[in-house]
């Protein structure tokens, strides 16, 4: 399997990662209920095809995208994936989420992810989102970088900043990586994020390059109306008109794409967001073994320079 190494560090990643997002179940940001024995069979699924790293949060699910990413490991007998996760969101005894990069609230955080995965070390530790204070964002950062070099963690970086951020930051301790949204209804991370990385040795590994289900092929409009109250995406306005309708026009130009390759919309999705020389990898979700299946040839596809430009809308 091809692998890419990511940024300045020795972790050679395969161009696919196991998103565990939704794996959490149900919670404020969550995507409704999961069954546990799904999301084991998923993760085993996605490292039998050869992916070798995992990407979760503590927050997903308020710590249970941890423990069952744990559970899942504890069961498989191949070799051990690159474990990722993200701090700087916690939450109440009674699941309220709120924010916090101050040095003693991540280290208690490091310490409960390294419980909850069973791991003595961390391979890829990030703060989750920055703060609105940069000298908040800028304490995390300092503490990301001691836990380093204690040990608790391999490399560090960044989910959701910008580049006046990491400019800052990175003058206090080297970032591995940037993991930004990226797909085809997100691209604002190409004029700033993704140069400023390429430019400097900064690994990128882009989440929702399936734009959180909406490029699969399996997002329509009878599905969208049966999604749990409790999924996030109900509330948001690219699964709601009038963003929906040129969305799933999207989507038909995907599957166009795919279906002369044996693709499916989702890994023709998922090849377009890979084939930016700034991105090392792309975070999948899965919540069950045949989701793995429908998206794990994104890893070997690459599409012409007239078929990124269709599925864009841009060709005649």
């Amino acid at each position: 399997m091809k692998t890419n190494v990511l940024g300045n560090s020795d972790l050679a990643i395969t161009p696919v990662g196991f998103g565990a997002w939704a794996v959490g179940g149900d919670w404020e940001f969550g995507w409704g209920a999961q069954d546990d024995a799904q999301s084991i069979a998923a993760i085993h699924r996605a490292l039998e095809l050869g992916v070798n790293w995992i990407d979760t949060a503590a927050v997903y699910g308020l710590g249970h995208s941890e423990e069952v990413v744990a559970r899942a490991l504890q069961e498989w007998r191949g070799p051990r994936p690159y474990l990722f996760t993200k701090c700087g969101m916690i939450w109440s005894e009674q699941g309220e989420v709120d924010y916090s990069l101050r040095e003693e609230s991540i280290r208690r955080e490091c310490e409960a992810s390294l419980r909850r995965l069973k791991t003595d070390v961390i391979d890829l530790y990030q703060i989750h989102w920055t703060a609105d204070d940069l000298n908040e964002t800028i304490e995390g950062w300092t503490t990301l970088a001691a836990l380093q070099k204690e040990g608790k963690v391999r490399w560090i970086g960044l989910s959701n900043a910008t580049v006046e951020e990491m400019q800052e930051l990175q003058s206090i301790a080297c970032i591995t990586s940037l993991q930004p949204p990226y797909s085809l209804i997100r691209r604002d991370v190409e004029t700033a994020q993704l140069p400023w990385c390429q430019q400097r040795n900064v690994g990128v590994i882009v989440y929702s390059p399936m734009a959180s289900g909406l490029l699969t092929g399996g997002m329509t409009r009878e599905r969208l109306a049966a999604l749990a109250k409790t999924d996030w995406r109900t509330r948001n306005e690219q699964f709601k008109e009038p963003k929906l309708s040129e969305n799933l026009k999207l989507v038909d130009r995907l599957r166009a794409v795919g279906a002369r390759h044996g693709r499916t919309p989702g890994e023709t999705a998922i090849a377009w967001a890979l084939r930016h020389p700034a991105v090392t990898g792309a975070i999948v979700g899965a919540r069950n073994s045949k989701q793995v299946d429908g998206i794990i040839g994104a890893m070997d596809f690459r599409l012409a320079p007239s078929e990124i430009a269709e599925v864009e809308g841009q060709s005649s």
